[in-house]
């Protein structure tokens, strides 16, 4: 997939970002805001159960993926589940971490044009490629992973990837309201608006792609790539 080309096997250093913007932090992995830093053993607790998790969708999907059945993977009590990730959601959401940090690296310290150091409306290109193939191969776990309305914009990585979309179109568009439009670029890469285009109306990620690339020409007034 094309998605691959932009992501590294491994987690690159985190060099300072060489744009003059604010740059998104990276994300605190599976702890809540007010959560301490998790002991060595509830470290590996909760990997053990993240492990078991990722077995079982492996094996039986992401409907397979229920608190009693991570518990029974995990051989844990089903307390133990539920207080380390509050509920479903949570889980699901923690799964989705590691890629989440993995993009984040990518995007702020990997090779161009994803990473610095190639000219704003290329890495927005990439960007939005790398999203879209990333969500793609993800997608029945991002479905299930989504949060209730009161949630769902204000997730750390969604935060992440808003504010580094504002930085490049801060660059490209500075008088443009880039905040606002930040936030109408990542529509285009909803979970949901990918499984309905690809799922339910049958279009190739190919033309998704395409779409992406003809949108940041467009607003950044520019000609498609050659």
């Amino acid at each position: 997939m094309l998605y691959a080309v932009f992501m590294s096997s491994v987690l690159p250093p985190f060099p300072q970002p060489q744009e003059p913007f604010d740059t998104p932090e990276l994300l605190e992995v599976g702890s809540a805001p007010d959560e301490p830093c998790l002991r060595a053993d509830a470290a590996r607790n909760r990997a053990r159960l993240l492990e078991a998790a990722a077995r079982l969708i492996a094996e039986h999907g992401v409907a397979g993926v229920t608190m009693e059945a991570v518990a029974a993977a995990a051989e844990v009590g089903k307390g133990t589940v539920f207080r380390r990730f509050g509920d479903r959601t949570g889980l699901l959401m923690a799964l989705l971490d590691h890629s989440s940090r993995q993009l984040q690296a990518d995007f702020l310290g990997g090779p161009p044009p994803l990473g610095p150091g190639a000219p704003p409306v290329e890495r927005l290109r990439a960007f939005g490629i790398a999203v879209l193939y990333r969500t793609a191969e993800q997608l029945d776990l991002r479905l299930a992973a989504e949060p209730e309305p009161a949630r769902r914009y204000s997730h750390p990585s969604l935060g992440a990837l808003r504010t580094h979309l504002a930085m490049l179109l801060r660059q490209i568009q500075p008088d443009a309201d880039c905040e606002l439009l930040a936030h109408t670029l990542l529509a285009y890469l909803d979970p949901a608006k990918i499984h309905h285009l690809t799922r339910q109306c049958g279009m190739p990620m190919e033309r998704l792609e395409a779409g992406w690339t003809d949108l940041v020409a467009r607003i950044a007034h520019t000609g498609p790539p050659r």
